[in-house]
């Protein structure tokens, strides 16, 4: 596989936890630790994409590189493409996202990512894993996807995806052995060339209704390939508890 980057948008705002990419984890701020975990990986560049005086300078600090970036931008998509605007990166590089409150990310799994990207040549993929408890089938938090047979996603949705139609009808409290669910996970990977068509493309109909931003992309047309894991990834931070029971994994380290 040739090189691959990868991107960390680092906001400052934040409605749950204001500063949380600054936030202290074992002496070190969380965006770091993120940071060093991509560092692990295969990547060839590991950037922080922020757009805040603050984060550039603790990642400047601890050794990290980091890019000011506009504070207007919609999603962390346009800010991945800022970033490869800026970094002058060829259409064809590939682009790993990594959120920047996903301290524990395995460098393993941004490898796989980035694999499936160098071996399909699609412009964008993402990452999902089985689950096996009904209600989160039926919970409109978990994001399900359906695939092809190729692995490319043919659907998200908030809904219960596939539904088993006759095992429902008699019993939703359990899942059909051999039912095919997949929750998404929200990490992905793009072609650099992509992230300027991405940054183009009108919103969708249904990415309003689910509220899913990557309804966009499969309603303009486009293919997502999707890296079926076996387990969950780490979870991220996103409220003082999960600030907690991160520091004390990193205690226990």
């Amino acid at each position: 596989m040739s090189g691959f980057a990868v991107v960390i948008p680092a906001r400052m705002a934040s409605s749950r936890l204001p500063g949380k990419p600054l936030a202290d984890l074992a002496g070190k701020p969380m965006v770091v630790r993120v940071a060093e975990q991509a560092v692990k990986s295969a990547a060839t560049q590991v950037v922080v994409a922020t757009d805040h005086a603050d984060i550039l300078q603790a990642c400047t600090a601890h050794g990290i590189a980091a890019v000011m970036t506009r504070v207007d931008h919609a999603s962390g998509t346009d800010r991945l493409a800022e970033v490869a605007q800026q970094m002058q990166w060829d259409a064809a590089q590939i682009v790993v996202n990594v959120q920047g409150d996903e301290p524990l990310i395995d460098p393993a799994l941004i490898d796989r990512l980035a694999a499936l990207m160098a071996e399909t040549k699609v412009p964008m993929a993402t990452v999902a894993h089985p689950f096996h408890a009904a209600q989160d089938m039926f919970n409109p938090n978990v994001v399900k996807v359906v695939l092809d047979h190729a692995g490319r996603a043919l659907y998200f949705s908030r809904a219960p995806i596939p539904y088993a139609r006759d095992a429902f009808a008699h019993d939703t409290s359990v899942l059909p052995a051999d039912l095919p669910v997949l929750r998404h996970i929200g990490m992905y990977a793009y072609q650099a060339g992509f992230l300027q068509t991405y940054s183009s493309l009108s919103p969708a109909p249904l990415e309003q209704f689910e509220a899913l931003e990557q309804l966009r992309v499969l309603w303009h047309g486009y293919p997502i390939m999707v890296a079926t894991v076996s387990e969950a990834p780490a979870a991220g931070v996103d409220t003082p508890e999960d600030l907690e029971r991160v520091r004390a994994v990193l205690a226990g380290r």
